[in-house]
């Protein structure tokens, strides 16, 4: 990005005000930010004051910044910083942004800018000798699937070739820009294909009303093809029994009816305990124990034991407060 500075003194105006419109909705943008955070409309002030003057003035900035209370340090950053605030004269009637990103490139915008460079002036940023027009190149404009484009102020012009861009710009230039309308210029509509439609070539298969109507239409196809008396008909066929061709006959404990609680299926008791394992008689003598093989080794550690020193009455110490060896 290039360094972007403040216009020539020459050329800056002595003092900025916002007209009585333009100051309503100032105050308006302020009031949308939090108290304390009211700096943070400086954005939208200034191009609101851009609006007005057709270009971002230093005393705009400094005014705007005294108003939000913030440095005017502070304001310059924001206004330099970002490429939407023009900060150079431009054209009285219209300043032409012409994108020249990629795909835009690649569909001809060079051959747009060499319209602008004839009519207009050769370089950027220069306005045309009666300081009517004025243009520049910018980055993606966002309409790439209708590339190339320009925008003039707020409005996109796409799907552009030169000889169209030529008759818009003359237009502009006669004070007749409003009669252009803004968006594709090739006849077809935002970015839908060249050729027309492909899909949903119709929108009643998806609104509310097309779907109720359908509803109310087969419920009275249901209610004329029911029998004249429901009760003569209701013995006429049996209801059907839930199956079990889905359920599963194994006996792994997943599947068994009989672990399930409550189970529909009993089992007696004397049965239950015929195959049940009794628990273990409990031996304090025999839960201190280890197995055999362990028991019998009376060293079961190798090298130097360090032994913690002994404190009468700790954990462990019996009533002699010594430590169990």
């Amino acid at each position: 990005m290039s360094v972007r500075r403040l216009a020539e003194a020459s050329v800056q105006p002595a003092s900025f005000a916002f007209n009585r419109a333009n100051a309503a909705a100032a105050k308006q943008w302020i009031k949308k930010y939090p108290k304390g955070r009211e700096q943070s409309a400086i954005i939208p002030l200034l191009m609101i004051a851009q609006e007005q003057e057709g270009w971002v003035t230093k005393a705009a900035i400094e005014t705007i910044s005294d108003m939000l209370g913030m440095p005017r340090i502070r304001g310059l950053e924001v206004a330099t910083f970002y490429t939407q605030y023009q900060l150079n004269p431009v054209g009285t009637r219209a300043h032409i942004q012409v994108c020249g990103t990629t795909p835009c490139m690649l569909r001809g915008s060079e051959a747009l800018m060499d319209v602008c460079r004839s009519k207009i002036h050769h370089d950027q940023f220069h306005t045309n000798d009666a300081g009517t027009l004025s243009w520049e190149e910018v980055e993606c404009l966002g309409a790439c699937v209708n590339a190339p484009m320009v925008m003039i102020f707020k409005d996109t012009f796409e799907d552009l070739t030169p000889e169209r861009l030529a008759e818009i710009i003359d237009l502009y230039d006669a004070g007749k820009g409003a009669s252009v309308n803004p968006g594709p210029q090739n006849g077809r509509t935002t970015s839908e294909p060249i050729t027309g439609l492909t899909t949903l070539t119709s929108e009643k298969a998806i609104l509310k009303a097309t779907r109720d109507e359908e509803a109310a239409a087969a419920s009275r196809a249901a209610q004329a093809a029911a029998p004249a008396d429901p009760a003569a008909s209701a013995g006429t066929e049996a209801a059907a029994a839930p199956s079990n061709a889905g359920k599963p006959r194994t006996t792994a404990v997943e599947t068994d009816p009989t672990l399930k609680s409550p189970s529909a299926a009993k089992v007696a008791p004397a049965d239950e305990k015929a195959v049940s394992a009794s628990a273990p008689g409990h031996s304090a003598a025999n839960a201190n124990m280890t197995s055999p093989e362990v028991e019998v080794v009376s060293k079961q550690r190798t090298g130097p034991t360090t032994r913690a020193e002994v404190v009468p009455g700790g954990v462990g110490d019996d009533k002699n407060g010594k430590k169990p060896v």
